[in-house]
């Protein structure tokens, strides 16, 4: 499992204006009290007084009397800031820093380990992250893909109905969401639009983000783009476009849409071929989507890049009639 490194300094950027706002709102209530309680501010210089004392004593290794004595300096001192607070009318502990996340005093992080703090901002970055190019809302759930949309008759020419064919890869696309993970396999789904391909991926996406992974949603083209940004330099930012190649590469489930669309090139070609490939090798999964049939894309893609797709991909083919045009019907 990898986090996303754009997304994750989203969260820590968010973590710090929490932090920020926290202080600034402590440094409030100090002011506060200083002005209803001059004599505390007096004590606090004293205390950071004593902290060093207590600090260079220890690191001196002077005797135990001497730490002790510092120490208990300190006590005194802390007891006379209290009945200082009370006095002027305010809670003993008004001025005590409490921390949003004691586990990690604020920081995001336990050690070298994500505290659960910082986690929990990824994903709602990450979410939002999602949301802006799929359109999460909360009726993207599995709970309300409506099978009945489909027809239960078979279609000519197809063995299967399309309503039990979508029935079929409905329940993949469920398994493959709760149980993502090192062993999954590669997605690839086609079809003619309006059959619910980008719908289930957004499932998928919001299943899998939601379990820590790194999840990044795209159309094929405008994956192209950025791949030729970072090739040819075509941006000021030449760093971020390399990162943003490097985020494509090395997400745990990266969910390529409608390829078959972009104006297909030499370099398209070869991105394409990059991309799939250097994914399969360092065992990252994803999830392609094309209007085009298979016979359709060989036409389009080199046969290095077809092995690969028909290959190391579980190809799920969606049948039916446009379901945005039937419920606009209704």
């Amino acid at each position: 499992m990898s986090l996303d490194g754009k997304i994750l300094a989203q969260a820590k950027s968010t973590l710090d204006a929490k932090r920020k706002q926290n202080e600034d709102e402590l440094q409030s209530c100090i002011e506060r009290v200083y002005a209803a309680a001059p004599n505390v501010r007096a004590i606090d210089r004293a205390l950071t007084v004593t902290m060093s004392e207590l600090v260079n004593s220890i690191v001196m290794q002077d005797s135990e009397y001497a730490v002790e004595s510092v120490r208990q300096k300190n006590l005194d001192l802390q007891e006379k800031r209290r009945i200082e607070l009370i006095a002027a009318g305010f809670p003993a502990d008004y001025l005590d820093e409490e921390y949003m996340c004691p586990d990690c005093c604020d920081t995001g992080f336990i050690g070298a380990k994500i505290c659960s703090c910082l986690m929990a901002l990824y994903k709602d970055a990450q979410r939002a992250s999602l949301s802006s190019l799929l359109g999460l809302t909360d009726n993207n759930t599995f709970d309300n893909f409506d099978l009945s949309y489909y027809d239960d008759a078979p279609a000519s020419g197809n063995e299967f109905p399309p309503r039990r064919s979508m029935e079929i890869i409905y329940e993949t696309c469920v398994e493959y969401a709760r149980k993502f993970g090192s062993k999954s396999i590669n997605l690839f789904f086609n079809g003619a639009p309006g059959l619910g391909k980008t719908f289930l991926s957004a499932c998928i996406a919001r299943v899998v983000a939601e379990n820590g992974y790194s999840v990044i949603y795209d159309t094929a083209t405008s994956i192209f783009m950025k791949f030729e940004d970072a090739k040819f330099m075509r941006t000021e930012d030449h760093e971020e476009a390399r990162n943003e190649v490097k985020r494509l590469t090395q997400c745990d489930l990266l969910i390529m849409d409608d390829l078959g669309t972009e104006m297909t090139t030499a370099f398209t070609v070869s991105a394409l071929y990059e991309l799939v490939n250097t994914r399969l090798l360092a065992n990252r999964k994803t999830i392609i989507s094309s209007n085009l049939a298979i016979y359709e894309l060989r036409n389009k893609y080199s046969e290095q890049i077809m092995s690969r797709l028909e290959g190391e991909y579980q190809v799920l083919t969606f049948r039916g009639d446009d379901i945005r045009k039937k419920k606009n019907a209704l």
